[in-house]
């Protein structure tokens, strides 16, 4: 029988795991173990793990934060099975999640890759822009010819392909672009990566918020900065100059004005706080400038940058 590994980094999980503890434990294929990686237990997260009680499951705890990229080289070295499969604990597979990912490998070497579906809280932000942003975000993501850039929360490969790329860059200390970076390398390895239907699950820790939304936005486009150092611009294939269009220059407009993370997340607030009152196109429209100038700055300031997200 194949043996799955399931890879969990956390970091104040303790409220999440236990949902996706139990939807591991209810898998109907039972050859599985699964490592998770707490990056730092800052609030009891060992004691619920713990308390899970299936002998499939142990932990490890780092005794301070190291950030994702630590938490998942040190995951995947624990391992022992024969398909490897990343997990963040904000999601819930459904029953086959184990026998779909180890499926996705039976007849060639390569990456899997499954969406996950978010599901949001009802917050002026979610119905404005979240939820319309995640159905075009899906949309695209399945008519893409470079599936390996969706490669994130929820993946698998098989051992020899791990041991082939290696692990994830420690070079990416903060949020944003390790799996990016290691699906890249993937594909430039010579590995097919497709994305599967079947793996689709319900993601939990989508942002609910435009301060959130955004603020994840500048962190991606600061790591960004370091995936183009490390691989060449080429690598992500044509992207629109700033200020190309009305929108671009809107957007251009914008990072000028705006220019640092501290007066983004201020302007954020403010966007959520008239949201409500806002048509829902406008809405959107301003959600989405925020978001997009937000990433043009943590790409021109990347200092800013911090662990945490």
């Amino acid at each position: 029988m194949t043996l799955a590994s399931v890879v969990i980094p956390s970091r104040g999980g303790a409220d999440r795991l236990p949902r996706l503890l139990a939807a591991l434990t209810a898998q109907v294929d039972p050859e599985w173990e699964a490592v998770v990686v707490l990056d730092g237990d800052v609030d009891g997260s060992e004691e619920v793990v713990a308390a899970h009680g299936d002998t499939r499951v142990r932990s490890i705890v780092f005794p301070e934060n190291r950030g994702r990229v630590a938490a998942l080289n040190a995951g995947f070295a624990e391992t022992t099975g024969d398909v490897l499969i990343r997990c963040d604990d904000d999601l819930e597979p459904g029953r086959d999640y184990i026998t779909h990912h180890k499926a996705a490998h039976e007849t060639e070497q390569g990456g899997a890759v499954g969406l996950c579906r978010n599901r949001f809280p009802d917050t002026p932000y979610a119905r404005v822009y979240g939820i319309d942003a995640d159905a075009r975000f899906q949309h695209d993501a399945y008519r893409s010819t470079n599936p390996w850039r969706y490669w994130a929360a929820n993946v698998s490969v098989p051992r020899e392909v791990w041991d082939r790329v290696g692990p994830y860059d420690a070079d990416y200390r903060a949020y944003g672009w390790e799996d990016v970076d290691w699906g890249y390398r993937l594909h430039e390895a010579g590995y097919p990566v497709r994305l599967v239907r079947e793996l689709e699950v319900p993601h939990f820790g989508a942002a609910s918020t435009t301060v959130s939304r955004v603020d994840r936005a500048f962190h991606s486009g600061a790591a960004r900065r370091l995936f183009e150092a490390k691989h060449g611009r080429a690598a992500l294939g044509a992207i629109p100059a700033p200020g190309a269009g009305l929108w671009g220059a809107l957007v251009w407009a914008s990072t000028l004005l705006l220019r640092s993370r501290t007066r983004l997340l201020t302007t954020a607030r403010a966007v959520d706080t008239i949201l409500r009152g806002l048509p829902t196109p406008i809405g959107r429209k301003l959600v989405a400038l925020l978001v997009e100038s937000s990433a043009q700055i943590g790409y021109a300031h990347p200092a800013e940058t911090s662990h945490g997200l």
